[in-house]
């Protein structure tokens, strides 16, 4: 057999592309992107090729309008060209149900919903990554996210059919799978025959609880969601989002988003209390964790998500934060760029430092890795100014100052806050520097401020930055 070093199976084109090890060129990474990107929207956004004489005005004007359209759903900046950030997201694991609604929560239409709460499931057959029990929990739970808040209720039967079937296949059905990574699995709206069905690719690395593959609990609870009627969310925050992202089982919570869904299909369950509220940019008593640079962008950082904000867009992009940096914390106190070492600091108790996408070796380290006092367990706020290259560190009512090119802290220091930043006298939440002014956060306020001379200009709400969009 001859080795093969690119060998993609695309289940949206059904085409195999192979290519000798010696052979791999920047054209074939590129027919594979092409490839890629024309599968990925024919199968999640319905684009359609013309059959007989082509006409390639119109092939790219509709392939430009299916990528601005899968830009618009996953708050991707929008260009209707195949970027970087574009393609990233074509490569990340996923539900195999198609994005058709620019919304938050969605349904199927024409009331595709249950017309009982009493539903029946089945498992068929199980995967060889997880013990029987391991899966038949993870499948119970993954049911009980959803009987948590509204009327439903959910029945085992070990023969017979099912209202949902759910099986282990690493061939799928209509809509074959693809393999390890891509697809995870797919479901199907309420309905008679395979209508509720859910379908798991047993290509891939199940888990029970570890993040080291793909926690079976997590998948379930999201197809679950297309057997009683939900679609894809465009909030990232929801379990109905299309993409995968970890989140510890024992602590999770169905997010607003969903409930609202599910709860417009079937109701309430008025015994149960309400889960929390994604956070929301249209809120004006919003206050940030954080908020920081990252080459030319602004980014806002709140729980679990954080919002990136492009100078040429008025509209920013929520992301959740592992989805980002899968190695990164959440509910982080603060954040910066250091423009030394082109790595993003976050802060949580610890400092992790990011270059791109992946924790740099050596990280999470101690906050007194920087010379802070070791009885500090946290910083508020970081800023980075940009004309003295030093970086100020909040605590409390007082500052620090770090050198970046000595790598040393500043002697003199803490100073009070009031000294150099008048009439603040409120506790600091988030820090950034824009075009020579330096904007101090405290609760749902900004100051703006000029560093060198410490006079202030205006105060302002904090979605001054961040824009409210509403879908």
């Amino acid at each position: 057999m001859r080795s093969c070093s690119l060998c993609i199976i695309l289940s949206l084109a059904v085409a195999v592309y192979c290519v000798p090890v010696s052979q791999v060129t920047e054209q074939d990474e590129h027919d594979y992107s092409h490839l890629l990107f024309q599968s990925y929207l024919k199968r999640f956004f319905n684009l359609t090729e013309e059959k007989g004489q082509t006409r390639r005005r119109r092939e790219i004007s509709e392939v430009s309008r299916k990528l601005s359209e899968m830009q618009r759903f996953f708050g991707l900046h929008i260009t209707g060209t195949l970027d970087a950030d574009t393609m990233t997201m074509m490569k990340k694991p996923r539900c195999g149900v198609p994005d058709t609604n620019i919304a938050s929560f969605s349904t199927f239409g024409k009331n595709l919903k249950w017309e009982k709460n009493s539903l029946t499931y089945r498992i068929e057959n199980y995967t060889p990554d997880m013990s029987v029990s391991e899966v038949d929990d993870s499948i119970e739970k993954a049911l009980q996210v959803w009987a948590k808040v509204t009327p439903l209720r959910f029945t085992r039967i070990y023969s017979g059919t099912a209202d949902i079937m759910i099986s282990f296949s690493p061939h799928g059905d209509f809509y074959p799978f693809d393999g390890p990574d891509g697809t995870l699995a797919h479901a199907f709206a309420p309905g008679p025959n395979i209508g509720g069905d859910a379908h798991f690719d047993d290509d891939e690395s199940f888990t029970f609880r570890s993040n080291t593959g793909y926690v079976l609990f997590l998948v379930a609870a999201h197809e679950f969601g297309h057997s009683l009627g939900l679609s894809h969310s465009v909030d990232p925050g929801a379990l109905m989002y299309p993409v995968y992202s970890y989140n510890n089982p024992d602590t999770f919570v169905l997010p607003r988003d969903d409930v609202n869904g599910i709860q417009s299909l079937y109701g309430p369950n008025p015994d149960k209390p309400e889960p929390p509220t994604t956070p929301d940019a249209c809120d004006s008593t919003l206050v940030l964790d954080a908020v920081a640079t990252l080459r030319g962008e602004m980014l806002f950082f709140k729980d679990n998500i954080f919002w990136r904000s492009y100078p040429q867009s008025n509209t920013p992009q929520q992301t959740l934060i592992t989805n980002f940096w899968p190695e990164a914390p959440t509910n982080i106190d603060a954040a910066y760029e250091s423009q030394q070492s082109g790595r993003v600091l976050l802060f949580k108790g610890m400092l992790w430092a990011f270059s791109d996408n992946d924790l740099v070796r050596g990280y999470p380290k101690p906050i007194s890795s920087f010379g802070l006092p070791k009885r500090l367990k946290k910083i508020d706020a970081a800023l980075y100014d940009v004309e003295s290259a030093k970086t100020l560190f909040f605590v409390g009512s007082s500052y620090y100052s770090y050198d970046e090119a000595k790598k040393t802290m500043d002697q003199g220091f803490p100073k009070r806050v009031d000294q150099t930043f008048s009439g603040l006298t409120s506790k600091v939440t988030a820090a950034l520097q824009y075009r020579g002014f330096t904007y101090i956060y405290s609760g749902p306020y900004m100051f703006e401020y000029s560093l060198r001379t410490g006079r202030l200009f205006r105060v302002l709400r904090n979605n001054y930055f961040l824009r409210c969009t509403n879908f």
